[in-house]
């Protein structure tokens, strides 16, 4: 979150908020028009594929026309009428008769699209032509025949051959022309299948023909008539295709278009395409003002701003004068008049602040006179090494090493080495065995390469004692703690951990507030509070290093703590000295 922070200028906000305002208009506006222009363009593609339909339905009414017109000059032609009138009256034909009928049948056909072979049937079904074959009862049934009987003469569809399926068959009753219209005969019609051919249409448009009884007779794509027979699964027609039907009142054939949607909706796509490319040029050109107006507005705030953020150098900063409003030229005024006293105030404060940070470091140094304490501990010693009281005189030698490293004071003596640092813990580890016995035990683990760096003097101890007097001292089994000081780029990471009693996470959370909290020096013997080494970690360091000091801790498991510092070599001429 804290990435974004910088985004959220005032100037940044005005521009939002004039662009949001922008674009919801334009959104609106735009929303508006394409919904208004899009259902006009729809509408008008419904009519042009209404229109379709239509006219295609009109051309297979011309197609059954066609056949309807045919059969009719057939029938009434003289050599038809004639024969079957002979046939009527007991005279049936020759065969030089019926060889000259199916001539006049066939010239007749072979003018006309589509006609495979027109039969010519006796009222009793028998064959006039072809010269042979089955009679007409065999081929369509007598149902059949009686319905054509109720149409008096009129085209009837069949439906597809039972013989062969690439023909149609029409049929339909021949009356003779003498007055009576008596049944002369029946006419058989085969028409191929590829009369009824759809036009082919643009791609993935389909067309379906059906017929009177709603079968599928033609499609202008082979993989239709697979769906609607069940051998294909077909695509989501109701989704993908807009679906019209067109039936014929005369014939009762019906016509199916099936129009892709991405058709219709192509001059919605383009009229999109459109207002998105008008909208984003709105908006840029929207933008260029609107970030020109802002930056007018906000620029003296942000050139005032800028002012006030360089105080964390120590001394504000006067804002310069601008071309701007009257408010905010009072305000630049106002401020500069507030920098002129505040910088004397900061510079006072900054001097003593620094001298009391160098009194505070200080003030961790004993008070008391070394010389005599040491003389004393000496004298000590030596009684004790001269008695045989080898382990006493060696705990005197450590107290005095342990007090000379604390409290005596040389030139630079407030920095050591992570060397010198060390060999002290081992003193105080002497001191506090021969007071609790060997109950603790010190493990180091340190980088050679760290050796010779910088600390300042105690840094450590502290927290070795806190470790013995807080969390091993109570404990009655055999308590360790363990000293992990290794290099890590350009910085040592020093690690101290113990397996004594712990703290529960209420304690611990205490601990870690009243670490944040202090600057006051805190004492138990020679040890500190644990915000004190976080001050001083701060002092000597700055903020980055305090910030890297944690403390876990867990019941019964022990704690750890943590923390960073650069790495400085001790000076030669303060080695020399010490």
């Amino acid at each position: 979150m804290s990435r974004f922070n910088k985004w959220n200028t005032l100037r940044n906000q005005i521009l939002a908020v004039f662009l949001l305002a922008m674009m919801i208009v334009l959104l609106l506006v735009g929303s508006i028009i394409f919904k208004q222009v899009s259902e006009t363009l729809t509408a008008h593609a419904k009519r042009q594929i209404d229109q379709t339909a239509k006219e295609t339905m009109a051309r297979y009414d011309g197609l059954i026309e066609q056949i309807n017109l045919v059969s009719k000059q057939i029938l009434t032609n003289d050599v038809v009428q004639a024969t079957l009138f002979d046939n009527a009256y007991g005279r049936p034909p020759a065969f030089t008769e019926r060889q000259r009928l199916s001539s006049v049948v066939n010239r007749i056909q072979a003018n006309a699209d589509g006609f495979y072979r027109v039969d010519i049937y006796t009222p009793d079904y028998t064959n006039l032509i072809p010269l042979d074959g089955p009679h007409l009862d065999e081929q369509v049934g007598r149902t059949i025949i009686n319905a054509v009987n109720e149409q008096k003469g009129a085209l009837v569809y069949i439906g597809e051959d039972p013989s062969d399926d690439n023909y149609f068959l029409f049929m339909r009753r021949i009356s003779l022309l003498d007055g009576q219209f008596d049944n002369g005969g029946y006419m058989l019609i085969r028409i191929m299948r590829t009369y009824f051919r759809p036009l082919v249409g643009p791609l993935n448009h389909y067309t379906i023909v059906r017929d009177p009884n709603d079968d599928v007779i033609q499609t202008s794509h082979a993989e239709v008539i697979d769906y609607l027979s069940g051998t294909k699964t077909s695509p989501d027609w109701a989704h993908d295709y807009v679906i019209t039907t067109e039936t014929s009142f005369h014939t009762g054939f019906s016509v199916t278009l099936l129009t892709p949607i991405e058709r219709m909706t192509e001059d919605r796509s383009f009229l999109l395409s459109i207002i998105l490319i008008s909208g984003a040029i709105g908006v840029m050109v929207f933008f260029v003002f609107s970030f020109g107006l802002s930056t007018y507005i906000t620029k003296p705030i942000m050139t005032l701003t800028q002012a006030m953020k360089k105080t964390h150098v120590g001394l504000l900063s006067q804002s310069p004068q601008s071309v701007s409003s009257i408010e905010i030229n009072q305000l630049n005024s106002t401020y500069n008049q507030l920098v002129e006293e505040t910088n004397y105030l900061i510079k006072m404060v900054y001097e003593k602040e620094l001298v009391k940070s160098q009194t505070e470091l200080k003030a961790l140094q004993a008070q008391i006179h070394p010389h005599f304490l040491f003389n004393t501990l000496n004298a000590l010693y030596w009684s004790l090494d001269e008695k045989g009281e080898e382990p006493l005189a060696q705990m005197v030698m450590s107290m005095s090493n342990l007090f000379r490293y604390t409290i005596q004071k040389t030139a630079g003596d407030d920095w050591v080495t992570v060397e010198e640092e060390v060999r002290h813990l081992h003193d105080y580890m002497r001191v506090m065995q021969m007071r609790f016995g060997e109950r603790f035990r010190l493990h180091t683990r340190i980088d050679p390469s760290v050796l010779s760096v910088a600390l300042p003097k105690l840094m450590i101890q502290p927290f070795i004692e806190n470790a013995v007097m807080h969390g091993l001292a109570n404990k009655s089994e055999q308590g360790e703690v363990c000293l992990f000081v290794k290099q890590k780029a350009e910085e040592i990471v020093i690690t101290i951990k113990d397996n004594g009693q712990g703290m529960t996470p209420s304690r611990l959370s205490d601990v870690r507030a009243s670490i944040l909290k202090g600057f006051e020096l805190k004492t138990n013997g020679t040890g500190m509070a644990l915000s004190n080494i976080r001050h001083r970690l701060e002092l000597y360091y700055g903020p980055k290093y305090s910030e890297s000091f944690t403390i876990d801790s867990r019941v019964n498991e022990g704690t750890t703590i943590r923390f960073r510092c650069p790495i400085k070599p001790i000076d030669k001429e303060q080695r020399r000295e010490r």
